[in-house]
């Protein structure tokens, strides 16, 4: 099974990464790209310990079928989540493309 790969940080568009810096210390986010990233950091993490759960269900580590559905589930639906933001994003970039200056 193939695993969600953590994405490098994208390069600010304009000046001041500092924004950057404190997302990836830890520090709660504070701009629209440190939420972003910190969603998308939330979501692989979602989907890689929804990957762990399957393989120690597979391999026997652990018989516990329900917490293993329950971070699929939780995976599940951090991935629609994030399709559902990137389709508003989306959206967003096309509406201010159509506009006329």
């Amino acid at each position: 099974m193939d695993q969600i790969k953590a994405i490098a940080p994208p390069t600010p568009a304009f000046g001041g990464g500092a924004g950057l810096s404190q997302a990836a210390a830890g520090a709660p986010p504070t701009g629209f790209m440190d939420s972003l990233q910190h969603a998308i950091s939330k979501a692989n993490d979602i989907q890689l310990e929804a990957s762990q759960a399957t393989e120690a269900l597979m391999t026997g580590q652990t018989q516990n079928v329900h917490q293993t559905m329950v971070a699929l589930e939780e995976a599940d639906v951090s991935f629609q989540l994030m399709m559902q933001i990137r389709n508003k994003l989306v959206s967003a970039y096309e509406d201010i493309q159509r506009m006329q200056i």
